[in-house]
């Protein structure tokens, strides 16, 4: 019945497409897809209507959902049939998708259901390479859809593993990123943070600041609110690439950019209790993507009886690579300076290993099995002042962490992931 289904959504959606021909942009990579891809959708929508990815809808099911404009009805026939059977209320001229792969082959049968006419790739990690012999053929995988891109691909050229698939690519190209070779680049990046480093509902909390150059030379300063690190400036990136390519104006890119947003759990800066700053990045964890939130942890430079805290989940799907990455990531948290280290989950505490191999004082480190527990400890020790970032593969759910620190609990349904009755039971 699931592969009945499976292909009676997939027809539906290549004969949607065929009648209707919209532009399809796909975003790939092992990190970085969402944030890439909700400021791609969002740019865009100052020329063009747009439809992008539902949830986290990015797998054999969830693309032709997303290009048929419903939501999975879970194990439910009749709703099922009421997909199949309803018809979409308008087809946009512009679908920004998400491609993401967890075995050999997935790549190909998402190209199969829609071949893009833009292909981007972010960045290229550990994530997801569990059912992969080398981090080599998890690269191929993910290579597919760009030889499958049928106008431009943009490639992330502060990646060298992404760089490496150009011999993958047949159209014309673009990079991004802040590389002196890059073909958009970022350059001149500032993080600036509060001084008094006392934080409440409905403050500000930091502003970052960059300026880009694009592929036809224009210049683009960036002055952003409530972001946080290069890595939301690399998100950006893409977006003004593709904006550019199909013809917005620099009034159109500036307008939409001050107003995108990414979505929760992804390096969401939220007053926490006590006067504390929450960092929250409880969405997933990949290597590449927990180097980039310590990178961030160590541009705060808290008041002199404030702290910088690292709430660290593990991470999942790393395969033969699990404990190498987990320990490396405790080394990168005596590096960058962190002041108490909180660790969550059996694979991390590899993490915390590193980290006192790595110098930090072993009574500076904490570890719990369980994200519950891990949440009232920090809720008796947080201070004010202290800079939190929480992370942490989904299977970690360190969202439940955020929830007992955050100012605003009530908001929870709101600011965090994973809310919903399917999660909460509830």
């Amino acid at each position: 019945m699931k592969k009945f289904i499976q292909n009676a959504i997939t027809n539906k959606a290549k004969k949607l497409l065929a009648d209707h021909k919209p532009l399809v942009i796909a975003v790939a990579g092992s990190v970085g897809k969402t944030s890439a891809r909700n400021a791609i959708a969002s740019v865009l929508s100052a020329k063009f209507s747009v439809g992008t990815t539902i949830k986290n809808y990015n797998n054999e099911f969830g693309v032709p959902l997303t290009i048929l404009g419903a939501e999975s009805p879970g194990k439910s026939i009749f709703g099922w049939l009421k997909v199949l059977c309803s018809r979409p209320k308008a087809i946009p001229e512009i679908f920004v998708l998400e491609y993401g792969i967890d075995h050999p082959g997935d790549m190909q049968q998402l190209c199969d259901i829609v071949a893009p006419d833009i292909a981007v790739m972010t960045r290229i990690s550990y994530v997801h390479a569990e059912h992969f012999r080398s981090m080599e053929e998890l690269a191929e995988e993910k290579a597919i859809v760009l030889e499958h891109a049928k106008q431009l691909v943009v490639l992330n050229g502060d990646d060298t593993r992404v760089l490496g698939l150009e011999g993958h690519v047949h159209t014309p190209m673009l990079t991004y990123g802040f590389s002196s070779t890059a073909q958009i680049q970022a350059s001149n990046y500032q993080l600036e943070t509060r001084e008094d480093f006392f934080f409440k509902p409905g403050d500000y909390f930091s502003t970052i600041r960059a300026n880009v150059t694009t592929q036809d030379g224009d210049q683009i300063d960036l002055e952003l609110q409530n972001m946080l690190g290069t890595h939301s400036v690399s998100a950006l990136l893409p977006a003004i690439a593709i904006a550019k390519h199909l013809g917005l104006s620099r009034e159109q890119i500036l307008e939409k950019l001050s107003t995108t947003q990414f979505e929760p759990g992804r390096m969401n800066p939220m007053p926490g209790i006590k006067g504390s700053l929450i960092i929250d990045s409880s969405y997933n964890a990949a290597p590449a993507s927990v180097i980039a939130a310590l990178n961030v942890l160590e541009e705060f430079h808290p008041s002199e009886s404030a702290r910088r805290i690292a709430v660290l989940g593990h991470m999942a799907e790393l395969g033969q690579y699990s404990e190498q990455e987990h320990h490396l990531i405790g080394l990168k948290v005596g590096e960058v300076g962190v002041d108490l280290l909180v660790t969550v989950g059996e694979l991390a505490r590899d993490i915390r290993r590193g980290a006192i191999e790595a110098g930090m004082p072993e009574e500076h480190t904490q570890h719990f099995d369980s994200p519950l527990d891990a949440g009232r400890w920090l809720d008796r020790e947080i201070r004010k002042g202290d800079i939190v970032l929480v992370k942490g593969s989904q299977s970690a759910r360190t969202e439940k962490i955020v929830k007992d620190v955050m100012a605003e609990p009530l908001r929870a349904p709101e600011l965090l992931v994973r809310q919903s009755t399917y999660w909460t039971g509830s």
